[in-house]
């Protein structure tokens, strides 16, 4: 067999005591036959597995060995259990005689700990529109956890104009085959693969890992069931994620607890949302139950749409329904709650944002319940975006930035702190990172350290 670790490896889903270790091997990982996804026999393969203390794999060595199932495109999902909070351990997988890549996890810290965590944040990655350099730079940063608040792929028909084209592959994704071999693309960056290895990731989604724009069942059709039914196990067969798809669905709102110091809320915007619900009935219960619960110093939703009122100047629509505008009484019911040390993470608009939450954002005076940062994207392009007209029309925004990128922060038991980390471009790899703005709280709204507003 040729080499089957072309994907990659990566880790995900960190607990105090153990962490999700992933793979899926693709010997020809652009095989065009739906019967062989990645270019793989249609029969089980035996994976070993290794996680070590150490990159020799010398100290606290645990070993394994799996199958990898062509049913899930002979991806490997192994959870590993009984490990020490708050440590760095290293994994690597063997098959068919060839070994992976070392990739380097991490667990989450014991329940007591007050020990600051270091987080990444990224989403909105369209392929053809531009290389990884970014998630070079934050694998260079080995957070402690990243997260993905979805574009993860995108389904839609190669771009007019493109940086780098799709190849063999550019019309619209719909079946199980079509998904897979969009993942495949993807993951054939290397600095995308890179960001992987180098530290445990919580993704969750948002439209294009299916549809864009699609709300929970769709249209209602058949036809869109068995299709987002194929995008939700396609996003499972190549996420380092613990739970399987069932009857269609996959659960996707959880908890990441680090510590006494946050509880990162993962949340699902696509999968339940209906009429008058971006959650549905069941997550909101969830939601706000956690964010009233807990000793926690901070309350982080991680999740893929712009939460505050964002206001547009210019023709109408002035707020964009696809986002909390479209969802106001749901959004006032969670601000309601009262969560202290509240802080959303989002992304979606591939621009970069900064502000503050507000019991009434009609009333800039009203009192300030959070905070929010907005990262950009990726590689996405961003649309034409009047930065300074919507800053002064929305007095709760507090930056905007137009560069591509991510955010990373650190989440202490005083403060939390978020930088805006941005490249110049991505028509070509290379290019350097900066940090362009830096905000912190101290959960009393935003205090800014070297922001400009571009």
């Amino acid at each position: 067999m040729a080499d089957p670790f072309t994907l990659g490896v990566a880790s995900g889903e960190p607990l105090p005591d153990g962490v999700m270790l992933w793979t899926r091997l693709a010997a020809d990982p652009l095989s065009a036959d739906p019967s062989r996804p990645g270019g793989m026999a249609p029969r089980a393969v035996e994976v070993s597995w290794q996680l070590a203390e150490d990159e020799n794999f010398t100290r606290g060595l645990r070993q394994g060995v799996t199958e990898a199932q062509p049913a899930w495109a002979h991806s490997v999902h192994v959870r590993v259990a009984g490990l020490k909070p708050g440590t760095d351990y290293y994994y690597r997988f063997r098959a068919s005689g060839a070994q992976s890549p070392v990739g380097r996890t991490r667990t989450a810290d014991d329940p007591a700990s007050t020990r600051p965590v270091r987080f990444a944040l990224a989403n909105c990655q369209r392929y053809e529109h531009g290389f990884y350099t970014a998630y070079r730079h934050l694998a260079d940063e080995r957070p402690d956890v990243v997260f993905h608040v979805g574009d993860y792929i995108y389904e839609s028909r190669q771009a007019p104009s493109v940086a780098r084209p799709l190849g063999t592959l550019p019309g619209e994704a719909n079946t199980l085959a079509e998904y897979r071999l969009r993942y495949a693309r993807y993951k054939s960056d290397p600095d995308l693969r890179a960001a992987h290895a180098a530290a445990p990731w919580v993704p969750t989604w948002d439209d294009h890992e299916v549809a864009d724009n699609y709300r929970g069942t769709g249209d209602g059709s058949a036809a869109f069931q068995r299709r987002r039914a194929a995008a939700y196990q396609a996003y499972f067969e190549n996420q380092p994620i613990r739970v399987r798809p069932r009857g269609g669905g996959l659960q996707m709102f959880r908890r990441r607890t680090y510590g006494t110091v946050a509880d990162f809320l993962v949340l699902d915007v696509r999968q339940h949302r209906g009429a008058g619900t971006m959650l549905g009935a069941a997550q909101e219960e969830w939601l706000i139950s956690r964010l009233v619960t807990g000793r926690v110093r901070w309350r982080v939703l991680v999740q893929p749409l712009f939460f505050a009122r964002r206001f547009v100047p210019g023709p109408a629509p002035n707020l964009r329904t696809d986002s909390w505008d479209g969802h106001q009484e749901q959004r006032a019911r969670i601000l309601a709650a009262g969560a202290p040390g509240l802080v959303v993470l989002s992304g979606d608009v591939h621009n970069a944002w900064a502000g503050e939450l507000k019991a009434d954002f009609l009333d800039p005076g009203s009192a300030t319940v959070g905070v929010e940062f907005v990262a950009s994207a990726i590689s996405s392009r961003p649309p034409a975006t009047d930065g300074p007209a919507v800053l002064a029309a929305n007095p709760h925004l507090r930056f905007f930035d137009g560069h591509r990128g991510y955010l990373s922060g650190t989440a202490g038991p005083d403060e939390l702190r978020v930088a805006f980390r941005a490249i110049d471009h991505v028509d070509r790899p290379g290019a350097p990172v900066t940090t362009v703005a830096e905000f912190r709280t101290v959960g009393e709204g935003l205090t800014s350290e070297n922001a400009t507003s571009k």
